[in-house]
């Protein structure tokens, strides 16, 4: 793999902007336009920005201050909160590499996290000893629980308005995808990404986030642009900066909703590049939402003409558990 300091420049991806308020309120025309284009773009990239979402900036802007206030404690008050991938809690520096779910040897990712999951338990003692447990809040920044619980509650909303487009988009009945998400196991990751200040100078093929795909439906980002920021990759381009709009939430879809479409979505393959030589002290936070469907789902492939590729049916949570332990730094 390049080093991604070396490479040009390139022209923005394929990334559209789509504007929820008139796949709300638009008449069918509209709403089909706006379906076309979702489906092309993730075919190519698997991202798309999305505007016209509700969710109050300033409510962004307070987690953000919160989740500072702790992630810039002293190490020995976080660790009373550490957790491993998957679970609830403090990830801190080299709990996790990205980069091991494609099979590459990376050193440790180049963050911290905060990170939090579904908070209502399951009927199934089984499902719920496997994808339960309550959430960690540190009490030293008691502030930060009601702000994610607002955000959380924003997020739900926003990603079933993302499904019903996705299962138009395919062609589909819009509840194609809503109806299995009725107790979904989503995730909710604070990462905070320092400057060669706090984590030191990368490591050779090292990144904040290393080369990887999400595992699951869909993920909703609220970014921050950098120079050590995000990246996507496209057969046509390779790697290139995600285009970047503060008024804009970046989606992307993960590999199970690729292997539900048969493989005519892909799921978008990303990085985020460790701290530039030009600004080594650059901080940045990203909210990251991972949209899951319910335990037990069994995801099969579309057939043809809509997917391409019919994979095997798959248990939904089987697959995410293999998938989460691939990154976990042993």
């Amino acid at each position: 793999m390049s080093d991604p300091k070396s490479e040009p420049a390139s022209a923005a991806p394929r990334v559209p902007t789509i504007d929820l308020r008139p796949w709300l309120s638009g008449d069918p025309d509209t709403r089909a336009g706006i379906a076309r284009t979702v489906d092309s773009a993730l075919r190519t990239a698997g991202f798309l920005l999305v505007t016209g979402h509700g969710v109050d900036p300033a409510l962004r802007d307070a987690i953000r201050v919160a989740a500072r206030a702790f992630f810039t404690l002293p190490a020995a008050s976080k660790e009373p909160y550490a957790a491993r991938v998957g679970g609830r809690g403090w990830l801190g520096p080299g709990a996790e590499a990205n980069g091991y779910s494609e099979g590459t040897e990376t050193p440790p990712d180049l963050k911290e996290s905060l990170t939090f999951a579904t908070h209502e338990e399951f009927e199934d003692p089984e499902t719920n000893a496997e994808w339960y447990a309550p959430n960690v809040w540190p009490a030293e920044v008691p502030e930060l629980r009601a702000l994610c619980e607002e955000y959380l509650a924003r997020m739900a909303e926003l990603e079933n308005h993302l499904l019903a487009l996705l299962g138009e988009a395919l062609g589909l009945r819009p509840d194609f995808f809503t109806r299995h998400m009725d107790h979904p196991t989503y995730g909710f990751n604070i990462n905070w990404y320092p400057g060669t200040d706090v984590l030191g100078e990368p490591e050779p093929g090292q990144f904040r986030i290393g080369p990887h795909t999400d595992f699951g439906t869909v993920t909703i980002l609220d970014r921050q642009a950098g120079r050590g920021g995000l990246q996507v990759f496209t057969d046509e381009g390779g790697w290139e900066d995600a285009p970047f709009d503060p008024a804009a939430f970046t989606v992307n879809i993960g590999d199970l909703m690729a292997r539900w479409t048969g493989d005519r979505w892909r799921s978008g393959r990303h990085r985020v590049l460790p701290p530039s030589a030009d600004a080594p002290a650059e901080e940045l936070m990203s909210l990251v939402y991972f949209g899951e469907c319910t335990p037990g789902t069994l995801v099969e492939s579309v057939p043809t003409p809509v997917g391409r590729v019919a994979y095997p049916p798959v248990d939904s949570h089987v697959y995410l558990r293999e998938k989460l332990d691939s990154i976990t730094v042993n």
